[in-house]
């Protein structure tokens, strides 16, 4: 498959590359797993030192390196490294003469290997920058964890980097466009049922792409298959962010993807408290958001939880709720299940298909959806330009002859009573209108 969209992202790593002939620099790249930031930054520079940082005794590692160095930079390293602070002070002293973009990918693995490399790092790095040529990226894919290793103050990296980038999944358009390109013929289902399963991640889109899987069906059969990797994924992926009590998150996030999406719901099932865990899965793990209603006051506890990643939602939504099934191999089984309710359930993902077009069109200083008290009136999409005193008032369903504009006008009464002076569009999606 091609390497598409990250423009902005390639421009600017290509950016700091040069600004770091001037003195070295430190990047830090960080998003899930699979979303495709080693592909970025290898497509960004022609000339890199790529060191993985895998599950191994620090000497093992550093004699690994070496041998990654030498090769890659033809050079000859003298002596025998068993510490990696020695061999990341030798590369450092190297860039007094030579340019090197040097990439460190899953950093944070370091910190099971040996904490201290990151207080050696800063103490070398703050020695060494800026009589160096070094651009140093560091890349990492447990969220959390980059997070406290740059950005908690009692860490001695913190306030070291230079830059950020927080990969992100393709957005819609990009989604259309492969498409568009590897199956000119898709259908508007094709396109939706895409972004759900995908949800933009980028070794998802590979993974169908490569197998010629782009409509509905052959999604689903790549999915339910006794090879595939997403029977599995959402276990491998998360289990080592959430450590021992992962069957707690599991649980939560479960009940969150079958519409269980208020605390006192979530609560009432597992009858216990959980505001410690949500408060985690949201700021820690990144792994759900919390959505109010568009205009809500502040401290407002009128709120719901959503999975922020379209597959993780999937997954939890149907694999994980069904995983007797595919323990003992009864992948038609749960695949007649996701067929059943695909309806029901893609619905959401078509309203959150049409917030992203819009946030995309760049029309809008406010984009939400609403909601009153008891989940009263509730409407899909409220789109706000202050600057032009409009307001967009939209209703999704996956058939437009469901839609109701006369319903619509009804519900929305309380809502524009507070912008009278607005202009009020009212209008209606479809997956038509995809």
């Amino acid at each position: 498959m091609k390497f598409y969209n990250r423009e902005k992202e390639l421009e600017k790593l290509r950016g700091i590359e040069h600004s770091s002939l001037s003195g070295s620099k430190m990047t830090v790249v960080v998003g899930r797993r699979r979303i495709g930031k080693t592909k970025l930054i290898k497509e960004a520079f022609e000339q890199k030192v790529y060191l993985f940082v895998s599950k191994k005794n620090e000497a093992l590692l550093c004699e690994e390196f070496i041998n990654v160095l030498q090769n890659t930079l033809a050079i000859k390293i003298l002596g025998s490294f068993t510490k990696f602070k020695d061999l990341f002070e030798t590369m450092m002293i190297l860039t007094r003469e030579r340019a090197i973009t040097l990439i460190i990918d899953e950093f944070q693995e370091f910190l099971q290997i040996n904490p201290s490399i990151y207080s050696d790092m800063q103490n070398i790095w703050d020695e060494y920058k800026d009589g160096t040529k070094m651009n140093l990226i560091l890349s990492g894919s447990i969220y959390s964890l980059m997070k406290k290793i740059f950005e908690d103050k009692k860490e001695p990296l913190f306030g070291r980097a230079d830059a950020k980038i927080h990969l992100q999944p393709f957005r819609v358009n990009t989604l259309k466009e492969i498409l568009e390109d590897y199956n000119a013929t898709y259908t508007k289902e094709d396109l939706l049922s895409f972004y759900i399963f995908t949800g933009g991640v980028a070794k998802y889109v590979e993974l169908f792409v490569n197998a010629g899987a782009l409509s509905k069906e052959k999604q689903l059969d790549l999915i339910f298959n006794e090879d595939s990797l997403f029977l599995e994924e959402g276990k491998n992926l998360l289990i080592e962010e959430f450590g021992k009590e992962y069957t707690t998150y599991f649980s939560i996030l479960s009940l969150i993807a079958s519409s269980k999406t208020s605390r006192s719901a979530i609560e009432s099932i597992l009858e216990r408290n959980i505001g410690g865990y949500l408060d985690r899965l949201e700021n820690e793990y990144t792994v759900i958001r919390k959505i109010k209603p568009v205009f809500a006051k502040e401290g407002s506890r009128t709120q719901k939880y959503e999975i922020s990643d379209n597959f993780f939602n999937f997954w939890f939504r149907f694999i994980y709720k069904n995983k007797s099934a595919i323990e003992i191999g009864n992948y038609e089984y749960v695949r007649t299940i996701v067929e059943r309710d695909f309806s029901v359930y893609s619905g959401k993902f078509l309203e959150k298909y049409f917030i992203e077009k819009l946030k995309i069109s760049q029309n809008y200083s406010i984009i939400g959806t609403y909601w009153e008290r008891n989940n009263d009136n509730e409407i899909d999409i409220v789109a706000l330009n202050e600057m032009e005193k409009s307001m967009l008032i939209a209703e999704v369903k996956l058939n437009p002859k469901k839609i109701d504009f006369e319903v619509l006008k009804n519900k929305s009464m309380k809502l524009i009573e507070g912008f009278k002076s607005y202009r009020i569009e009212y209008k209606g999606y479809s997956i038509e209108d995809m």
